[in-house]
């Protein structure tokens, strides 16, 4: 995968991430994740991007360049990891949802806890972070130039498999169809709607 295939508004990237996969190898071992969930968070547009007021210290990489790794805490819990992608200078950025453990599954569970089933070891932002070791010092990785975490091309996912629908959790423009899974795969996490979300019109 290359800057070329990022370098295009988030809604347009995050379906063609799905199937893509995530590498980090550390000294625990390898670990392979593939993209099975994703959500599009456009930028100074989108009332639910961190980028929405604006540049600042926190969300500076996702303003670019395209293909780097943009990595946030949750609620202070869990750490999020997103695909920068667009022009460089306009935040637009693609959150990770959930994927499939395909290498690394023991260092994977470790991290995640042995009780752990397989199809939830990268189910949701936090777990996919905490299954595949990425934390605070992941911000800012270029994903394309072989750094240890990386990011590459997988199997093509068949237009038909791809469903849209409505983002979790967020209580800002939370009806755009901003996204985006394969349809009947077990690592997709619920939908939840956020108990603050209110009608919104938009993408």
């Amino acid at each position: 995968m290359n800057v070329g295939h990022l370098a295009h508004p988030a809604e347009e990237v995050a379906p063609k991430l799905l199937g893509a996969i995530l590498t980090h190898e550390t000294p625990e071992g390898t670990v392979s994740i593939t993209i099975t969930e994703t959500e599009a968070y456009s930028g100074t547009a989108d009332p639910a991007s961190h980028a929405y007021r604006g540049r600042t210290a926190r969300n500076a990489v996702m303003f670019g360049p395209a293909g780097h790794l943009y990595v946030y805490r949750s609620h202070g819990l869990h750490w999020c990891a997103n695909i920068v992608t667009g022009a460089d200078g306009i935040a637009s950025a693609v959150l990770i949802r959930a994927g499939r453990v395909i290498e690394g599954e023991e260092p994977a569970r470790k991290r995640r806890g042995g009780k752990v089933e397989s199809p939830r070891l990268a189910r949701g932002p936090g777990n996919f972070c905490q299954a595949l070791g990425i934390t605070a010092e992941h911000n800012g990785t270029d994903l394309l130039t072989g750094a240890s975490v990386a990011l590459s091309e997988g199997e093509p996912v068949p237009a038909a498999l791809i469903r849209v629908g409505p983002r979790v959790g967020v209580s800002k423009a939370h009806d755009w169809q901003h996204r985006f899974y394969l349809a009947g795969d077990p690592t997709v996490s619920a939908y939840r709607l956020s108990p603050r979300a209110k009608p919104s019109s938009g993408a």
